[in-house]
């Protein structure tokens, strides 16, 4: 008598029938099952190369754009990090405050939670600075008692996520006696919190729509592959094949697409910003070497290979089950 090869739909079919049989050797069939769906569908890819290479360019493009601009908010936010240090408030205080009462004001601002350093700049300090940069040294010279006030150079923690902490502490600076005069650009701050947080719904938006470009673009491959199989798929309904063997392979082969294309995706990447990095070094070089181009990190590749990976899957997985709703071997 004939033999009749197993093939992998008609040993689900045996082993959903059969309610025996060892714990173990259900969880290794289960691990074959997966195992000859995956590299399959690997193989699947590979046989045809110009249509896998043509899909996966245009993911990896579609991922490194929303990478890309993830990259470049938060390189942003480095810069407007520095930035933050170089914005203080200057608190003028009055002239009748010594130089201890000033040094016991300033310790108690630096105990405050959203203060990040306080510099304390003495009147002799104070007017060495303006002999030197002002161009009226002589004319300071002339006069008898020093006009410049003691001024506490206060410099707050992460001025640009509460703009309205800000300003409470703005305000509160100016309601103590001790306090002649405080200023700060709030303009400044409130147009740079305004680019960044259109900056940060910018990135999202872009981010959310790639996204959605991943799933149809992998959706419609997946499509296809499952018309060119269409007969197979009948054939292994007809079996007894459930939608769950079916839709395996198919769900593999979206996952290879989007990891494939996350790898791709990192390379593009990489290769933009060592482009860019010759330029920006430079330019760092004009603000003391404060700037330091940031890369995806390994936790953020790990994370972007994920998302390409599940983007993908999910959108196998709504193709397939659609389509195998629809078809019923006759």
């Amino acid at each position: 008598m004939r033999q009749i090869k197993k093939t992998p739909a008609r040993q689900e079919v045996r082993q959903t029938q059969t309610s025996g049989g060892d714990f173990v050797d259900k969880l290794h069939a289960y691990r074959d099952l997966h195992a000859h769906a995956l590299f399959s569908s690997l193989g699947r890819l590979a046989a045809s190369k110009f249509t896998s290479i043509m899909t996966i360019t245009v993911l990896a493009i579609a991922i490194s754009l929303a990478s890309g601009f993830y990259l470049l908010v938060a390189n942003l936010q480095q810069l407007t990090g520095n930035l933050e240090t170089s914005n203080r408030i200057s608190l003028f205080l009055k002239d009748n405050v010594s130089a201890a009462k000033a040094s016991k004001f300033a310790d108690s601002i630096r105990k405050k939670a959203d203060v990040q350093e306080v510099k304390l700049i003495t009147k002799d300090q104070a007017l060495k600075e303006f002999q030197t940069y002002s161009g009226f040294g002589s004319a300071i010279n002339a006069l008898e008692k020093n006009p410049l006030p003691i001024v506490l150079e206060v410099i707050p923690q992460n001025i640009l996520e509460d703009r309205q902490e800000f300003e409470n502490l703005l305000e509160n600076f100016r309601q103590e006696p001790d306090v002649d005069f405080a200023q700060m650009d709030m303009q400044w701050v409130k147009r740079l919190q305004s680019f960044m947080d259109m900056a940060r719904r910018g990135g999202m938006l872009l981010s959310v729509l790639l996204g959605v470009g991943v799933l149809f673009i992998t959706g419609n491959t997946i499509r296809l592959e499952l018309y060119n199989r269409r007969e197979e798929v009948v054939i292994a309904k007809l079996v007894g094949a459930t939608n769950a063997f079916i839709r395996r392979p198919f769900l593999y082969s979206g996952f290879w697409i989007g990891f494939f294309s996350g790898v791709a995706a990192w390379f593009i990447v990489t290769i933009m910003m060592l482009i860019l990095r010759q330029s920006v070094e430079k330019l760092s070089e004009l603000y003391d070497g404060a700037f330091h181009m940031l890369f995806l990190s390994f936790t953020e590749t790990l994370a972007m290979l994920f998302i390409s990976s599940l983007l993908s899957i999910s959108g196998s997985w709504i193709v397939v089950s659609f389509q195998l709703q629809q078809l019923k071997p006759e």
